[in-house]
């Protein structure tokens, strides 16, 4: 049996991502996406997939504030 204190934070999240092509006109599409906290059920949206990673480092900071990340 273990006496250590158990984690105050998890040291994994898991998300999901959830992307789709919307008709925007003229028969144009545009990407659009939702990136999901399943724990918290939190979500956020993003249009192009080089959002998706600075939106992801923005919520693991919100979770933990002392969380380094490297943009």
């Amino acid at each position: 049996m273990s006496t250590d204190r158990p984690q105050l934070h998890p040291r994994s999240h898991l998300f999901t991502v959830r992307v789709w092509e919307e008709e925007i006109g003229a028969g144009q599409t545009e990407l659009r996406g939702k990136v999901q906290l399943l724990t918290t059920r939190e979500g956020r949206y993003f249009r192009e997939w080089a959002q998706l990673v600075p939106l992801l480092l923005t919520m693991l900071s919100e979770l933990d504030p002392t969380l380094e990340t490297e943009q």
